[in-house]
């Protein structure tokens, strides 16, 4: 498979690991924005949120999960931080496997409305 995130899954491609269990794995993005920037990936391929059927949604339960334990364990979930899911081209998606950003350890910019 040509995807980026199964060959790091695959250990094709190395990654430094935050968290990794038999479904997810996290690990931190190589262009951070924010002191925190770790990716959270399922280790089954789906394109993205759309292309999850609803008996395997669980995977979406389990990503949140992580995601709680993850900041927890890092300390800024006292603090707060953002999960960002990017959806298709129009949403912002770059890699064609769903993937959760977690950002945290600084204060984020809050989204403006610009009216479009």
């Amino acid at each position: 498979m040509s995807c980026l995130f199964c060959k790091i899954i695959d250990g094709e491609i190395p990654c430094t690991k935050v968290y990794e269990d038999d479904k997810v794995l996290a690990f931190n993005d190589i262009n951070p924005i924010a002191p925190y920037h770790i990716l959270v990936i399922p280790k089954k391929h789906y394109d993205s949120i759309i292309d999850i059927d609803e008996k395997d949604m669980g995977i979406v339960a389990h990503i949140h999960t992580v995601i709680n334990k993850i900041s927890s364990e890092k300390g800024f979930d006292k603090t707060g931080f953002r999960i960002v899911n990017n959806c298709g081209e129009d949403g912002g998606q770059e890699v064609k496997h769903i993937h959760y950003h977690v950002l945290g350890g600084k204060k984020l910019p809050v989204y403006e409305n610009d009216g479009k």
